[in-house]
């Protein structure tokens, strides 16, 4: 398997972004969210020595998504969206559409995603927890989950069990929570109410928290509110659901994974995932796959947990997107 054929959609908007150019490249960052900036980001740093096959791999996919356009099209609202939805996945394409439509400002409450979790945190460790709850709620459910890490550990349960039972926040509520943090970051634009919070949101960000904390939050949300840690468990989606997904869909993943992550994230997980991993590749990938898993030697556990949680994070991103089902417990059936 060639490094061309294993580029993913970060690899290749980083590629595309490379070759325009440095002035062109800043201006179309420009128009980016944290998460879309960090990923393509950490794929511009992993990107040393692009060849020329990765630029023709990136740049026939592009090209490929163009001609099927009409010339009217070009410049075209579904012309943008179908390239950076190629590009970046619906999740990001999304979310950048919207940024570039509100201006590319991130004021407020939206800056809040641009900072380091330990910066949000002496932003909101003395506020009130439901405050602290709604800013997490807020926020990406990795970023959250960092943010939460730096929080006292004592209350992280009590946090994430104010998220699960939260519904809504009310529109004057969140532009007065909004206008604070643009006061104290000297910001200047107004925020949106939205739906923050829930169930899902709270089970979302404990995905991301490490299994030593996650162990202590979820024994003391079931001593506290059994009914609600088992409505949590079902919404969890952790490595091991990966049996839960039909072939289909692991192809579909597998496609979207780096073979270094891949290596990394099955290290240490038992002979049913691993096996699920091998029967949906070729013959030939899946011995390649197993000689770089034989190779790898003991590895940090740390690195294993971060690259499980990318893949993830993957997973998640097709499942919203409607690519792939996660099955097992809670989810929707296909028919």
């Amino acid at each position: 398997m060639t490094r061309a054929s294993r580029l993913n959609g970060a690899d290749k908007a980083a590629i595309f972004l490379m070759t325009l150019g440095e002035s062109t490249a800043v201006e179309v960052m420009k128009h980016l969210g944290p998460r879309e900036v960090q990923s393509i980001g950490a794929a511009m740093s992993g990107l040393d020595n692009v060849s020329k096959e990765m630029v023709e791999v990136t740049m026939s996919d592009f090209i490929e998504r163009m001609q099927k356009q009409t010339p009217i099209g070009i410049g075209s609202d579904q012309y943008i969206r179908t390239v950076l939805t190629d590009a970046l996945g619906e999740e990001k394409a999304n979310a950048m559409i919207d940024r570039i439509a509100l201006g590319g400002s991130s004021k407020g409450l939206e800056s809040l995603k641009w900072m380091d979790p330990r910066s949000v945190v002496e932003l909101v460790r003395f506020e009130h927890p439901q405050i602290i709850a709604i800013v997490l709620s807020y926020l990406d459910s990795d970023q959250a989950a960092q943010v939460l890490d730096n929080l006292p550990q004592a209350g992280h349960a009590d946090l994430l069990m104010r998220i699960a039972a939260m519904d809504s926040v009310q529109p004057a509520a969140m532009q007065e929570l909004n206008d604070i943090l643009e006061m104290q970051l000297r910001g200047g634009s107004k925020g949106q109410a939205s739906s923050l919070g829930g169930i899902k949101c709270a089970a979302e960000i404990l995905n991301f928290v490490d299994r030593g904390a996650e162990a202590e939050i979820t024994e003391q949300i079931t001593e506290t509110d059994p009914e609600l840690a088992a409505q949590m468990q079902e919404l969890r989606f952790v490595f091991d659901n990966l049996i839960d997904i039909d072939d289909r869909g692991i192809q579909a993943l597998l496609r979207e994974v780096s073979t270094d992550n891949l290596v990394l994230a099955l290290k240490g997980t038992d002979d049913e995932v691993q096996d699920k991993v091998f029967s949906n590749m070729s013959s030939r990938a899946a011995d390649m796959l197993r000689d770089d898993l034989e190779a790898k030697g003991p590895v940090k556990l740390s690195e294993v947990e971060v690259a499980q949680k990318e893949i993830l994070a993957i997973a998640r991103r097709l499942a919203d997107e409607g690519t792939i089902s996660l099955g097992g417990p809670g989810s929707e059936e296909m028919i």
